[in-house]
């Protein structure tokens, strides 16, 4: 059985952020005010000056029109979730970009198994069901494998639980990242409170209670 049963499945990996120069350079633009900048590089990486952040958390609390310079700070990371959490997460259309790997080419590629599948919540009974489909699907997926026939692709395609984990790249803005933790945060999927945790403890100068910017 999965070793991870019992907590929410959602995986984040390789988180990269990036953008903070510009965005800081940008955000004094209005006043024309880029000599009052005090951000410098340590060790070739950027650091936010005091100067700066105050700005920075004025112009947040001043709204989204003023909170421009969100929108120029970028995240990059490989997320791994349930269909049922993407089908979520797909609201979020705009500043967002996602590759993803495909159940429509690769889903026979290999053995479907337990720990393919968020099960965290169901009971032995459901978990005993949830392994009768997966062998369901494994069976399809040899007659698949054996007779490439589209048929037995579409008993795949049509079978597979929204429970089945998919693993996207999904790169957004700091717009974006700010919003999910405000909308998201005591989400009734477990997946949404843990997403919002790693977000909080793994983006840089994102408050640790609600998502603002800090030093």
């Amino acid at each position: 059985m999965n070793e991870l049963k019992g907590e929410p499945m959602i995986i984040v990996d390789g988180l990269e952020v990036w953008g903070f120069e510009h965005a800081v350079r940008g955000m004094r633009n209005p006043m024309n005010s880029w000599d009052k900048s005090d951000s410098y590089y340590d060790l070739n990486r950027f650091k936010i000056g005091e100067k700066d952040l105050d700005l920075m958390k004025r112009l947040y609390k001043a709204g989204t029109e003023h909170r421009k310079y969100l929108r120029q700070i970028f995240a990059s990371m490989d997320i791994t979730a349930p269909l049922y959490w993407w089908k979520e997460f797909d609201t979020y259309k705009v500043g967002t970009v996602a590759n993803s790997c495909s159940t429509m080419h690769k889903i026979a590629d290999k053995e479907f198994k337990i720990n393919d599948f968020s099960y965290e919540h169901l009971d032995e009974s459901n978990v005993e069901l949830l392994c009768q489909i997966i062998d369901y699907l494994n069976k399809d997926r040899e007659l698949y494998l054996q007779n490439k026939s589209k048929n037995d692709w579409w008993q795949l395609i049509q079978l597979l639980p929204s429970s089945y984990n998919q693993k996207r790249t999904i790169t957004m803005n700091y717009e974006n990242m700010v919003n999910i933790i405000h909308q998201r945060t005591n989400h009734k999927l477990d997946e949404w409170n843990n997403f919002v945790d790693i977000l909080k403890d793994s983006a840089p100068y994102l408050k640790k209670n609600n998502g603002r910017v800090k030093e």
